[in-house]
């Protein structure tokens, strides 16, 4: 697992080295201090998409734990790139009253969610899917499938930390 030095100047902008080009930094837009669902989806879909081949440079496949680095910090939004060994999955969680989305970009994801205090629901997502939500979801993911996954996921605001739940039932909104 790598993770980038944190951003502590306004405005400024922490690239992976591997993905220092001008395509990301256009897309990761500095100044904007809060991105909202739809934002977060055109992020997380464009990078997924035209950075297809430099991702895969990246990406890591671990089956002894889960394998994740950051793509990118700004005031106002963080990027990250995750891989999904088969049977890998997440405990149930919210992102702590940040907004976010996800790209599916390899593979295929189930994910169980919900919405403050409405029912729990599934869903599969597979290459090329994306999911944008606000502050007010929970879910967990799991790879469920016989090969590999990536996913390329995006928050705002960034660096909040992330609440665990016994179960996606116990979530009731931020």
């Amino acid at each position: 697992m790598t993770t980038a030095s944190p951003v502590n100047i306004e405005h400024a902008k922490d690239i992976h080295p591997d993905l220092d080009m001008a395509l990301l930094h256009e897309a990761v837009i500095a100044d904007r201090i809060l991105w909202s669902p739809a934002e977060l989806h055109e992020l997380t879909s464009a990078v997924a998409s035209e950075l297809a081949t430099p991702l895969l440079d990246i990406v890591r496949f671990d089956p002894a734990q889960r394998w994740w680095t950051r793509l990118a910090l700004t005031m106002g939004v963080e990027l990250w790139l995750l891989s999904w060994t088969p049977g890998q999955g997440t405990e149930p969680h919210d992102h702590g009253g940040a907004s976010g989305s996800f790209t599916v970009s390899i593979g295929e994801l189930d994910e169980d969610f919900s919405h403050g205090n409405g029912p729990v629901r599934s869903t599969s997502w597979r290459a090329g899917d994306t999911v944008a939500f606000g502050p007010e979801r929970a879910h967990q993911l799991h790879n469920r499938s016989a090969r590999p996954a990536a996913t390329v996921h995006a928050y705002s605001p960034p660096l909040r930390p992330v609440r665990h739940y016994r179960a996606l039932s116990d979530f009731r909104g931020v």
